[in-house]
């Protein structure tokens, strides 16, 4: 089977978003912000975004739809701990290291896709990919990837997981570790780094029964280098599996300046994977996943939902609530550092050898028995809407502005030096008196306080 990559098309998108996923809050200091995620909503519908795609509320995974991948038991305990019953589960709560849990499931961009209703299904708050099936790993509790690749494999013989995020995707790589029908590949830092796995001894492990593709890298890698190995490994990968269906998990940790990470991409670079996957023309679910200097996340994947819709936006920063993050420029688009880039051609050239080789081991697009299609987890996007007051519901605009913790938006070392700027020295007259309106506004809300755990 050969693949076009025309990527001229426009290509109908869904996107996914829930005002009150901004609302959880990790605690003082965590590096995990899902405000990250409110963020970048409020900015691709200050560019307009929004009237170019259609806009859903994604479903929240039941405790069933969780035990489809998870333990029974772990469900059970994630549903049971609360803030003021911690000290019950000690023991738990050493084990799998968290301490608050959000869980948006991703199956229904699955489902669309499986209908053939969209192209391209985006859900930033998803892409949770080192939660396991019995513990948390990596601020990742319930592995929404998983989930949503089981819901894909209904109608797909093959599906292909793409992993960008510096981190190894262990715990969907995992996952399928043991069948053909899902091939995982992963670029990602290696050596004493977190999670410590996705060495090249993956891939053609055994008999070539593994269809996991890990690419280790070094520190600093560039945009030239980083699509120097994407595209031709992404090019055999397609040729060899042949998927009918692309998960890609777009990680923004891997950007230049991220708090926890050491790449040098920028966000046209790390763009350029979503790009190049688009243009084979496959049904294609886009999600999120680390990303800790918060301002340049929200930057990133408001430019990848504009590459997946075919549109171009400007580098001027539209107005937006949360203008005076983007400063001291309100650019779109950030620059790379002068970092070193400790990935050689030598190295990358080596790697790639080997990766090649190792593909050539495994049978070229393994098939798969025919089998009834089971039931949609998802049977009806509008099910959770229905259950609410049309009457009472609200905008997401005015959900999303409903509570905020003080503590996301305090001045914190991943906003550069010396804090971020007021908008209001920036920006004169109408739009200075529009931010004083929202001062005035969120005063009088500070006492809605935060959600923990839902409640």
């Amino acid at each position: 089977m050969a693949y076009t990559t025309a990527g001229g098309t426009k290509k109908k998108v869904c996107y996914y978003y829930d005002g009150d996923i901004g609302n959880y809050y990790y605690g003082q200091g965590h590096p995990m912000k899902p405000h990250r995620i409110r963020m970048t909503h409020n900015l691709l519908l200050n560019y307009g975004l929004y009237r170019k795609m259609e806009i859903y509320r994604p479903h929240k995974a039941t405790a069933e739809e969780m035990t489809k991948y998870h333990s029974d038991d772990y469900i059970k305990f994630l549903r049971s701990i609360r803030p003021d019953n911690m000290s019950e589960f000690s023991k738990q709560m050493q084990r799998c290291n968290w301490l608050f849990i959000f869980c948006h499931s991703t199956n229904s961009g699955s489902v669309k896709l499986n209908r053939q209703q969209t192209d391209i299904a985006v859900n930033w708050a998803g892409g949770l990919h080192h939660a396991k099936k019995s513990e948390a790993s990596g601020f990742c509790y319930v592995n929404d990837i998983v989930l949503a690749i089981l819901e894909l494999l209904k109608y797909h013989q093959r599906v292909l997981y793409i992993d960008i995020d510096i981190h190894h995707g262990d715990g969907v790589e995992e996952a399928f570790y043991t069948t053909d029908r899902v091939m995982t590949v992963s670029f990602h830092k290696y050596g004493e780094y977190f999670p410590g796995t996705g060495d090249l001894r993956d891939i053609g492990a055994g008999k070539g029964k593994y269809y996991a593709v890990n690419f280790p890298l070094r520190d600093g890698i560039d945009d030239e280098s980083y699509e120097q190995i994407f595209k031709p490994v992404m090019a055999k990968v397609m040729e060899m599996y042949q998927p009918s269906a692309v998960v890609l998990q777009c990680g923004a940790d891997s950007l230049s300046g991220d708090r926890l990470g050491c790449f040098n991409l920028t966000i046209r670079g790390h763009a350029k994977c979503v790009e190049y996957m688009k243009s084979f023309n496959l049904p294609l679910l886009m999600l999120g996943g680390g990303g800790y200097t918060i301002r340049n996340v929200a930057r990133c994947w408001t430019y990848e939902t504009a590459v997946a819709l075919d549109t171009d936006i400007p580098d001027e920063l539209p107005y937006n609530d949360y203008f005076e993050y983007f400063g001291p420029d309100f650019k779109l688009h950030i620059s790379p550092s002068n970092m070193t880039n400790q990935n050689t051609q030598e190295y990358m050239d080596k790697i790639k050898q080997r990766l090649f080789e190792n593909l050539r081991m495994l049978p070229h697009a393994p098939g798969v028995q025919m089998q009834a299609i089971p039931e949609d987890a998802v049977p009806d996007d509008t099910v959770d809407d229905d259950t609410e007051d049309p009457d009472k519901r609200l905008s997401i605009r005015s959900t999303d502005k409903r509570i905020a913790c003080d503590e996301e938006f305090s001045d914190s070392e991943d906003e550069g030096e010396g804090g971020r700027r007021n908008v209001a020295n920036h920006k004169k007259g109408a739009k200075r008196l529009r931010v004083d309106e929202d001062k005035k506004e969120g005063e009088d809300k500070k006492s809605g306080g935060y959600s923990q755990l839902g409640h």
